[in-house]
């Protein structure tokens, strides 16, 4: 019978999603240690535009249950944790990955990448053995972009636990990554982390926003101008959409708090 992982770290909710309390720091020591157990398990990283989408479907919000850590990507949720005075911090893909990267050579861990467009998943682990020396990159595939056949799903899996890697970077785009990294981890050994667009910052074929507009939660800003036609309904729709919802939850979380003490107060 498989091992039932408890959840090692607390989180809080955003629309019924629970994100939980991290940083990068925490993030990544707890990718080192899990390295350890051989126990499958799955990180997703969850934004503005993903969160509402995932709400779209009850799949997706449900599979956040299972998740060990689901991260807040954007700067939104992460200011929602601080705003309830948890010790909370931005945690995106591209920065998580590089942190884990970089300290590589210190933990041993052994890294896998699955998604990106054709060619990509090689270049990333080109650029890594070149900007991490003595990294160790386990293996890399791009994905095609249609479902995988049974037998090709089956040829996957195999691949990645002969591998022997410890963690599987999934950017295959959310929330196709999120789905893929629920129905395999129970079926592999190591932690999968979906990253999305990580794979194409690191490589460089897509330039990451610079770093005051990371800090200042105007990254969708520049990703917004750089990619109008793919990501404008993220941005134009579903962030809006986020704001009225957050706004209504915190109206409703205050009436209930209002009848709650007039309750008490005549009980």
């Amino acid at each position: 019978m498989r091992k039932v992982v408890p959840k090692e770290i607390d989180s809080y909710d955003v629309l019924g999603i629970p994100i939980s309390v991290v940083t990068l720091d925490i993030a990544a020591n707890k990718i080192a240690q899990w390295a350890k157990d051989n126990i499958g398990r799955f990180i997703c990283l969850r934004d503005v535009a993903s969160l509402m989408i995932c709400l779209e479907e009850p799949n997706l919000k449900e599979l956040h249950q299972e998740a060990t850590i689901v991260s807040p990507d954007g700067m939104p949720l992460a200011v929602i944790g601080k705003l309830k005075g948890l010790p909370v911090q931005k945690t995106s893909g591209a920065d998580l990955m590089s942190l884990v990267l970089s300290l590589s050579a210190k933990t041993g861990l052994k890294h896998y990448f699955y998604g990106g467009k054709e060619g990509v998943a090689k270049k990333l682990a080109d650029v890594c053995k070149e900007k991490y020396p003595n990294i160790k990159i386990a293996g890399y595939e791009c994905p095609p972009f249609r479902p995988l056949t049974k037998d090709e799903d089956k040829e996957v899996i195999k691949r990645i636990k002969a591998s022997s890697a410890d963690i599987v970077w999934v950017g295959i785009s959310s929330p196709k990554q999120d789905i893929w990294m629920q129905q395999h981890y129970k079926k592999l050994p190591q932690t999968l982390i979906g990253v999305g667009a990580a794979f194409d910052f690191l490589t460089g074929e897509v330039k990451r926003a610079p770093k005051w507009m990371q800090n200042s939660g105007l990254e969708w800003s520049h990703r917004l101008f750089s990619e109008p036609k793919r990501l404008w309904r993220r941005y134009l729709i579903l962030a809006p959409k986020f704001i009225v919802a957050i706004a209504l939850d915190s109206i409703k979380s205050n009436i209930n708090k209002h009848i709650l003490r007039k309750t008490d107060e005549h009980s």
